[in-house]
This record gives structure tokens, C-alpha cells and sequence, in this order.
């Protein structure tokens, strides 16, 4: 399966952002994603035991640096963009280390330790996005990175319920204890007072990066950062809904409609204008 194909068959919302983009930049971000869908997949692969996940893993560390005899099917064209775009493969290193966490942790004991997940999973993936649309100012780096802590901590508050399901908890076990709420409290899913002001305390932590974020965007970059400003109205107006809703995420998968993302790529769109 090529990199566009993967990109057209996910629903992720980082993929209906590349619509802002040209058609060269499209398929070269289309790449990179397919590239963060495929590790990604790997570690969620029921055909694969933990060591064949590892070494699968470890297969795309090297085929980063150089062919391989066998290979996945995309990488040349994942070596092609480290050329272009002059990539250190170290920066997809941090990706495939953050993946490769879900397989031996389950369960984060600070935010501090979440931290270094989520650098890795969505910060150091903006990282390597804004590369591809061709920033600036070199303040545009913390603002990638500010924005993905800010978009993943979103999904953690999201995916509560899903990831339970996993037996996988991301919510910082030093933050429940915060609230007086225990792990066996968010197992058997107990929805009171506690949990909501655990909830509304990770809430406001995703708001701050991104208003940490949007702070940082240097104005000579707000044209080429549209697609990262979809990202970040669609994913603050996702976080809105949960708070209004009060956090009924045992029961709720959040989404927001197409009617939705629509709007809010419309105005990000004539924004850049």
C-alpha cells in the first residue's frame, strides 16, 4: 500500500488537514504520516508478539539510514524526504522510540514521565512536520512542540475509556492521587466529583499548551503553520465539547462532525490569507 492510500483510508484529523497544503508539499507530508501510521500500527498488531514488534521496530531504525533487502514498502520514499527536506533520521528515531513505549508501559507515575511519551509521539512528529512546511523562525520549533503536548494530552483525554479497555492508563497516577481517585476508582469507571475535577485539572493542562503554543507561532509563519493551525482549532473545539459535556468519556467517543471540520478549516484557510 503507498503512502497517499494510507493516508486517504485513515480519519484522522491530522490527515483532512493537509488539504491546506500545495500538491508537492501534500504528498510529501502524506509520506511522513503514512510513515507515523505504519509504526503506529506495528505496536498495535495482533499478529506480532512483543519481540516481533521490536524487531519490526528496529527494521525502520535502519531502514531510515539506508535500503534494506527487505524493507517496508515505503521507505525509500521516507529516505527520499530525510534528503530533501535535510531530516536527521534521529527525528523519526524519537517517533518510533515513543511507539515503542506502548509496549512495556502501561501506566505513568507523573506528568513528567507522560511528558517524554507525548514529546515523542505528537511533538516530535510536528517537529518533522514543520520541516516539510517550510518554517522560518526558529521560535517555530517550541511551538511545534508546545502544540503536540497540547493535541496529545486532547487524545489522552479522549481515548480514557478506549485505552482502559487496553489496560493502558495515561492519565498520571500522582494526579489521581491529587483528587483522591484511584486507579480502581477508573477501572470500575466511577463517575463522580473527583473524577471530574481530576479531568477538569488534565483539561486545563492542554489548554495551557495550547496557549503556550499560539503565543509562540511567529507571525512570518502563520501562512505555512494553516495546516498545524487546523489541527489546533479542531482539537481545542474537541476539548471544549468534552468540558461542556462533562467529561462522559466512560460512555462517549467524542468526534467532532464534518459540518465542523469543515468550518474550522474554512476560517484557518482565509485566516492564512
Amino acid at each position: 500500500m503507498n503512502a497517499t492510500k494510507i493516508t486517504r483510508q485513515s480519519r484522522s484529523n491530522l490527515a483532512l488537514a493537509f488539504i491546506s497544503l500545495g500538491p508537492e508539499r501534500r504528498r510529501d507530508i502524506s509520506v511522513f504520516y503514512a510513515f507515523c501510521r505504519l509504526v503506529d500500527d506495528i505496536v498495535d498488531s495482533s499478529e506480532l508478539d512483543v519481540e516481533g514488534k521490536r524487531l519490526a521496530l528496529a527494521q525502520w531504525r535502519s531502514a531510515l539510514r539506508g535500503p534494506l533487502a527487505d524493507e517496508p514498502s515505503i521507505a525509500p520514499e521516507v529516505r527520499r524526504l530525510i534528503d530533501k527536506y535535510s531530516l536527521r533520521p534521529e527525528m523519526l528515531d524519537e517517533i518510533i522510540a515513543g511507539v515503542e513505549m506502548d509496549l512495556t508501559v502501561r501506566r505513568y507515575e507523573s506528568f513528567e514521565q507522560l511528558r517524554v511519551y507525548c514529546y515523542r509521539v505528537a511533538s516530535a512528529v510536528g517537529l518533522v512536520s514543520i520541516e516539510i512546511f517550510d518554517y522560518r523562525s526558529p521560535a517555530c520549533k517550541e511551538y511545534a512542540v508546545q502544540l503536540g503536548l497540547a493535541l496529545q494530552m486532547t487524545n489522552i483525554i479522549r481515548d480514557v475509556e478506549t485505552d482502559l479497555r487496553d489496560d493502558r492508563i495515561y492519565l498520571p497516577l500522582q494526579d489521581l492521587a491529587r483528587f483522591d481517585y484511584s486507579e480502581a476508582d477508573l477501572q470500575d469507571r466511577q463517575y463522580d466529583e473527583r473524577f471530574l475535577r481530576l479531568m477538569q485539572f488534565e483539561a486545563a493542562r492542554a489548554r495551557e499548551f495550547f496557549d503556550a503554543a499560539a503565543k509562540l507561532l511567529p507571525p512570518q509563519d502563520r501562512r505555512s503553520m494553516v495546516a498545524a493551525e487546523i489541527m489546533a482549532s479542531i482539537y481545542r473545539s474537541l476539548l471544549r465539547r468534552i468540558e461542556r459535556d462533562g467529561f462522559r468519556v466512560f460512555e462517549k467517543q467524542y468526534r467532532l462532525g464534518r459540518l465542523e471540520k469543515a468550518r474550522r478549516i474554512a476560517r484557518e484557510l482565509l485566516k492564512s490569507l
